[in-house]
């Protein structure tokens, strides 16, 4: 049992530390303090750098680590355990938290937990809804993830479908960059998309085959389409709104199609991507009346070390700790994955 859960999330280009602290009343954690610091040096090549990632992860983490403490207003004294991101994500910058995580263990005789970044976005809607519990369907869409959870209960989980090749915040980022638009894309391409129309009818890959996904089609129809531009300054703003229809049409069909797959009348919307306040009410949309989405504020949806630490707390919550040996592992498997169980084909929508 912990009162107070210190989470660290380095995984990728942000370094964070979030302090979880139990609430006596309602027996359940609270978000306390959390600190995301974001590396802008890697809009400058268009995407993240591993070895710059790990250089300014090493530079930030002890500063970021105090500041969520001073946040919580607690001395490290009071922390009873450390839940650090193990992987999966860049090597590197993995190590630098892991190594920080278990410093801080061992100098102060802390629990240590090494938590699965995938399973940190399952509990990130969990820190602001306290009704979620399972049985729910996971959507986890980021820059290096896109897949369907089917979750009977915490710590146990089914994997539905994944992407057969690019990830749908990876095909922002190109997407983005095709546009001159910046890195990361997905935020760009939200606001241009606002502007503009659905145009360019782009195709939906793979939305009535299965569960899994496929974007790297659409990457390149988007691609086909600028250079056939005669105007792209003019077009930019249908080309943004019909490649993020496209893609949304393609995230909504398949989460449909897992809850009828299913029988679960809840989808929890996690990830880089779900911080699209328009998928967001898209899909709450899309699944009124029949069922809801849970999906955390921005800020709990892009990598930050809340959702770690929560992710933590639940398994030392069962008695779970990780030993000093714990280690990064760039592609950690999902703790609790179960064999899967592939559905049919989704219905047509």
């Amino acid at each position: 049992m912990a009162d107070v859960v210190l989470g660290i999330e380095t995984s990728c280009d942000e370094t964070s530390a979030a302090v979880l602290v139990r609430d006596r009343s309602r027996n359940r954690p609270e978000l306390a303090g959390l600190v995301i610091l974001s590396q802008d040096v890697h809009q400058v090549f268009g995407g993240v750098v591993p070895e710059l990632a790990s250089r300014a992860h090493l530079r930030a983490i002890g500063p970021v680590v105090d500041r969520a403490l001073a946040e919580a207003g607690l001395p490290l004294e009071a922390v009873d355990a450390i839940a650090v991101t193990a992987g999966p994500g860049l090597l590197g910058a993995l190590l630098v938290g892991v190594c920080y995580g278990k410093a801080l263990a061992a100098a102060g005789g802390k629990n240590l937990i090494g938590v699965h970044h995938i399973e940190g976005h399952l509990f990130a809607a969990a820190l602001e809804d306290s009704d979620l519990a399972p049985p729910f369907v996971g959507l986890i869409v980021s820059g290096g993830h896109t897949l369907l959870l089917d979750v009977p209960e915490w710590g146990r989980y089914r994997l539905l479908g994944e992407t057969l090749d690019d990830a749908a915040g990876e095909a922002f980022d190109k997407v983005g960059s095709m546009l001159g638009l910046g890195f990361p894309g997905g935020p760009a391409i939200e606001r241009l998309a606002a502007q503009g129309r659905d145009r360019f009818k782009f195709p939906r890959p793979m939305i009535n085959e299965g569960l899994d996904f496929s974007f790297s089609g659409l990457k390149t129809a988007v691609l086909y389409a600028v250079r056939d531009s005669k105007d792209l300054e003019a077009d930019k703003a249908d080309l943004a709104h019909s490649f993020q229809a496209a893609a949304f049409d393609v995230l909504m069909a398949k989460a449909v199609a897992a809850l009828d797959h299913t029988g679960y009348n809840t989808v929890v919307l996690g990830g880089g991507v779900a911080c699209s306040r328009t998928l967001a009410r898209l899909m709450s949309e899309r699944l009124k009346p029949h069922a809801r989405v849970a999906v955390a504020s921005p800020r709990l949806n892009a990598d930050n070390a809340a959702m770690i630490a929560r992710a933590g707390w639940f398994h030392v919550e069962r008695g779970e700790t990780s030993d000093h040996y714990l280690d990064a592992h760039p592609n950690m498997p999902l703790p609790g994955l179960e064999p899967a169980t592939r559905s049919p084909a989704p219905r047509a929508t």
